[in-house]
């Protein structure tokens, strides 16, 4: 087992499942990091890699894992940086043998990956089809019959005890984002899963970095407004982190993007509903006394994180089944294209009712005129578009239906109205996810390791 250290480094690798690979290259050759974390799950994600897995029970893990591994494994391997990540998705296990094998290809022989299991817990919410749903409390029973996927958020007592191992690579399914971070700073700097000072500052410190380039400029940045020197190649960011709990974030001084107090002012705020009760796996944070002061370029110091003792459950994702989206786009340009745009609707959904297709749904879309915003949103005044792009999209349980939408936009191409062109059509099964609460005690995790430390 390793000792505790005094001050140790944590960065971040990726802060989402299709995120850039370089800044955490970058990281990892000379970045000082003790730990790499690759935050790489969406809500979704999972239900979409358990329909992967069901085709082929080796997948189901990250798609960009193999990618990732062979770019950052020889730096992390040489500079003893230990990675920690969720790339796992539905199946960590055979994620961890897809490392395995990712590593002996660069003639790295037999490296260890630890990974988790237990967080798939389809069986325990069929079992329990009374178990409210957290957005309008009506059961789960529901769902069940459209269930793809359960997974509970596990907290950061199972990263800490992958690293435990010894392995150098620690991978997961469905962990809560900054739970990833918090457990590097339990194995590294020695905390307790009870000291929730310290779980304060960790967690704080893991939502600041679960979004990586989101901390470092990648969504501040507002053209004359609010800029950077490079946009282009933000840096990833990395926290130092103290044993007594002292919190520092930063990147690397010559890399793209900004690291500032107005960056984490933005960042902290980021999906926090609450901010004196954000609930995480390991405890509810409070952030309301939370200060920034640059301390240096690229250096920012975080204090007044506080956090009250974790709840007595765990949150389930449970991702169900939610029909199809049919969708179909074409383009008119010159003089009257809004027109023949607005015309190529009407033609549209008359050919579809005659047809017999009705849909709970349905989002039509003048792009470039009212796609975001409607198109009333500047006023009568607004003057004629030249060029338009007309989107009709369904929303439907009817495969058939769905696929009816793409099918008549196409048409349009020789059908007329008149100029329109460079369509495209398609369709797309809808997973959707709601969420629920069981008590911990149902979670039985466990650790393993494929190869030998």
């Amino acid at each position: 087992m390793s000792t505790p250290k005094s001050t140790i480094r944590v960065g971040t690798g990726a802060g989402f499942s299709d995120d850039r690979i370089d800044p955490a290259v970058d990281l990892a050759e000379r970045g000082n990091v003790d730990y790499l974390v690759f935050e790489c799950l969406a809500e979704r994600t999972i239900a979409r890699e358990n329909l992967t897995r069901l085709k082929d029970p080796e997948k189901g893990y990250t798609p960009y894992l193999a990618e990732r591994f062979q770019a950052v494994l020889p730096a992390c391997v040489r500079n003893n940086i230990r990675i920690v990540t969720n790339m796992g998705a539905a199946n960590p296990a055979g994620a961890a043998r897809a490392v395995r094998r990712e590593a002996k290809a660069l003639g790295i022989a037999d490296l260890p990956v630890a990974y988790v299991t237990g967080d798939d817990v389809a069986e325990i919410v069929r079992n329990n089809p009374q178990l409210p749903l957290m957005e309008d409390g009506s059961p789960v029973e529901a769902l069940i019959p459209r269930m793809a996927s359960a997974n509970v958020y596990l907290g950061a007592n199972v990263i800490h005890a992958g690293l435990a191992t010894g392995a150098p690579v620690v991978m997961t399914g469905r962990v809560a984002d900054p739970s990833l971070f918090v457990g590097c700073m339990m194995h590294g700097l020695g905390w307790r899963y009870d000291d929730y000072p310290k779980l304060a500052v960790g967690t704080l410190a893991g939502h600041m970095m679960e979004c990586a380039a989101q901390l470092t400029g990648g969504c501040f940045v507002d053209p004359g407004k609010k800029d950077c020197d490079d946009p282009i190649t933000p840096g990833f960011p990395f926290a130092d982190i103290t044993a007594d709990g002292a919190l520092t974030l930063g990147k690397l001084d010559d890399s793209g993007g900004r690291l500032d107090v107005q960056t984490c002012t933005e960042q902290v705020l980021y999906e926090m509903h609450n901010p004196t009760s954000y609930i995480t796996p390991d405890c509810v944070l409070d952030i309301t006394d939370v200060e920034f002061k640059q301390t240096a370029k690229c250096r920012v110091q975080v204090t007044g994180a506080k956090a009250r003792p974790r709840t007595p459950t765990y949150k389930v994702v449970v991702g169900y089944h939610d029909g199809y989206i049919g969708e179909g786009e074409v383009g008119y340009a010159g003089p009257n294209a809004l027109a023949r745009a607005k015309l190529a609707e009407k033609i549209v959904r008359e050919r579809l009712k005659k047809r017999g297709f009705t849909y709970p749904e349905i989002r039509v879309d003048y792009i470039g005129m009212s796609a975001l915003h409607g198109m009333n949103a500047h006023g009568s005044g607004r003057p004629e578009p030249y060029e338009v792009r007309l989107r009709i999209a369904a929303r439907t349980p009817d495969r058939k239906a769905a696929l009816a939408v793409g099918f008549e936009v196409r048409t349009l191409h020789v059908n007329g109205p008149s100029g329109g062109g460079g369509g495209s059509n398609g369709i797309r099964e809808l997973l959707a996810v709601k969420s629920i609460l069981i008590p911990r005690e149902m979670v039985k995790t466990q650790i393993a390791v494929e190869g030998k430390i």
